[in-house]
Formats: C-alpha cells, structure tokens, sequence
C-alpha cells in the first residue's frame, strides 16, 4: 500500500511538472516511478532499486568505451601522440576523464548503497580491470608529466576526491583496495588544491567546469572524510577571502545557456559548509535576499532545455540536477521555521524530476555523465 501511495504521488508530481512546463505527459514521464519513490510522510525522494539498475546502466556502458572521446591534453612533443586508454588506463572512457571519474563515483556510490544489485558483479569486474595498481600509477605520471599543471582543473580534481571519499570509509575489501590503489592520483591531486589556491586571486565564478566554489565544495568533502586538516583549513580561508564579503547574487542572470552549474547556488552551498549556523545566516540574507519570497525567481525555475541531444544545451538537464542538490543542502543547514527550507525544498524536487527523464535520453552526449548528477542529486536525501 505504502508503495502504492508513492507511485500516485509521484505520477501526479510528475504530470504537474509537465503541465506547467509545456510538455506532454507521457510513457517517459512514467517510468519515472522505477528510477525513485516519494515517501508519502516526508515527501523525501530517495533511489529505487531499479533505478539504481537504471543509472548504473549508464556507466557500464561508457566507463570502458574509448571513443568518442574529447581529450584535454597538451603534447610536448611526437611521443605524447596516444590514444585515450593509453594516455589514461584507468579514466580513459565517458567521452572525457572527468565523466569517467565521476562514472566511477557513481558505481562505487550505487553498489555500496545496493551490495545486491544485479549488476555488482560487472561493476566489481570493472573496478578491478580499471582501478588497477599499475593502471592508477600510470594515472599519477601522467599528472607529474611537465604541460600537466591546469589539466582537470578543479574539476575533475574534486570528483577524482569525491570518488576517494567514497572508497575512504567503505568497510569492503574490494573497496579498500580501489582506495589504496588511488592513493598515488588522490596525492597529487591534494597536492595540487594546496599549491594552486593560494594562489588563485580571484575565484571562477561561471556555471561550467572551471567555477572556484564547486571545485573547493567536493575537496573540502573530501578533506573532512579523511581528516585533511590541512586541505580543510585552505579552502576555509580561500572561501572566506573569495565570497565572504559577497551581496545580492545575481540570480535572475541564470542561467546560461551552456551552464550545469548555477554560480549563486555552488557559491551558497559551499559557505553553507565551511560557515557556522550564525555566520551562515548572516551571510545568506545578503546574499539572495529574494529567498525568503515565494515568487518563483528564475534561480527556482528548473531551466528550459530545447534539446537534450545538443552537447551544450543538454548541460541544462545537469543544471536542474546540481541545483537540486545545492539546494537541498542549503535547505539542511538552515533553521527549522525558517521558510526557505520549504521554498528550496520544493524547487530542488521540481528540479530534479524534471530531469529524471532525459537521464536515458538515447544520446551520448547527454548518458555520458547525466546520471552521475542525479544519483548525486538523489543522495542529498538518503
């Protein structure tokens, strides 16, 4: 019965989005209800097992397919003409390496959450084939290779360490080998978040990789999973210097129109932990003061997106996702009675389901590294 409630509460939730957003209500929308239940007391999302089966689809399919592949590699010389999977042995499919990473993520993520899943097996098998100790040393040269400084950064940097965090604690001894094998790439990575913020002057403040906040939100994650006081203490201070001072985000800017990430929100999110309670709510009222409204500002609206099989526009589905999860965290931090934890509340959930569907779109561009977001998204709940 409870699973009954669930389904026809989120069928309804489901066809209301459709409506307000101009779309039909259809089969796709519907088999939304397999990828996440709405639990009727708490109105929480939270991952199925066949949705967990849904996602992970998406990175069994990609995590060792070499091409098409976008590479970002700066060659100093003949010798360093190399395909992908010889460049990166371990993140060499996904289109990109920080897909592949962030693909991996997602796996150990779903697999610890569901052990019983039908496809632990492949993952595991694929985890042991990529996460090799010789493939993850072959990833450390590469990064220690002269024309290497800039490469991922900070955004393949900070999910190669939410991929670290997630193997950290995992009481698995399959795991404990994964995490001991990226031990070489999970040090140069720190090593490069403690040369390169101190001096970086200025914070990066667009909605695609290169933003300052969310590079420093998933290190400073990982930094508190593993007691990195030195990691946590930097990125601190950086966040202060960098954002401390900010008023009145320009939030009706958003979004852009290649944007997955929403600049106010990764800002947000980032103070919401590196801030206490006090200093946080002093800080958020000056920062989006429109919050405490309930007019739908255009940072609450899921974006509009045109098409899903356009390899820019289709960061848009991504942007529905990573403001879901902003904004259910900053929802998390703020008091009990205070009304922008409904108003996130219910714009993260709108967001979210409105992106759900286009996850399987049936296009590459958009399978690659969609899921990875919604079951981030997703966790936000658990």
């Amino acid at each position: 019965m409870m699973y009954q409630k669930s389904f026809f509460f989120f069928l309804l939730v489901g066809l209301s989005l459709s409506l307000t957003q101009g779309q039909d209500f259809d089969e796709e929308m519907e088999l939304d209800s397999y990828y996440v239940a709405i639990d009727s007391s708490t109105g929480h999302l939270s991952l199925t097992l066949a949705g967990a089966s849904h996602f992970a689809e998406r990175a069994l399919n990609c995590i060792q397919t070499e091409y098409p592949n976008k590479l970002s590699h700066v060659m100093q010389n003949a010798s360093q003409v190399a395909s992908p999977r010889n460049l990166h042995p371990a993140f060499y499919g996904c289109f990109d390496w920080h897909s592949a990473v962030h693909g991996h993520w997602m796996l150990a993520r779903l697999l610890r959450r569901f052990p019983n899943m039908p496809e632990a097996e492949a993952i595991r098998k694929k985890f042991n084939e990529n996460l090799s100790r010789a493939n993850l040393l072959a990833e450390a040269a590469y990064l220690h290779q002269e024309g290497r400084k800039s490469f991922e950064r900070m955004y393949g940097w900070a999910w190669l360490l939410k991929l670290a965090a997630e193997l950290s604690d995992w009481e698995d001894p399959e795991a404990q080998v994964w995490y001991k094998n990226l031990t070489p790439v999970v040090n140069a990575i720190v090593e490069r978040y403690l040369e390169f913020l101190p001096g970086q002057i200025y914070p990066v403040r667009v909605g695609t990789h290169a933003n300052t906040a969310f590079g420093m939100s998933f290190a400073y994650d990982y930094a508190l999973a593993v007691d990195n006081e030195e990691l946590q203490v930097l990125i601190e201070e950086k966040a202060a210097e960098y954002y401390i001072a900010d008023m009145n985000c320009p939030a009706n800017y958003e979004p852009g129109g290649a944007d997955f990430l929403s600049p106010c929100l990764e800002e947000a999110n980032l103070m919401a932990k590196v801030l206490n309670p006090t200093e946080y709510l002093e800080w958020i009222d000056h920062f989006l003061p429109d919050l405490h409204k309930s007019e739908p500002i255009t940072l609450l609206v899921p974006a509009e997106v045109s098409d899903h099989k356009d390899p820019q526009i289709v960061h848009l589905d991504g942007l529905n996702l990573s403001r879901a999860w902003c904004m259910w965290y900053i929802a998390s931090v703020l008091p009990d009675g205070d009304n922008r934890q409904q108003i996130l509340s219910n714009a993260a959930q709108s967001h979210i389901l409105s992106a759900l569907p286009y996850i399987a779109s049936g296009d590459y561009e958009g399978e690659h590294w969609l899921a990875s977001f919604a079951v981030y998204a997703l966790s936000m709940k658990e």
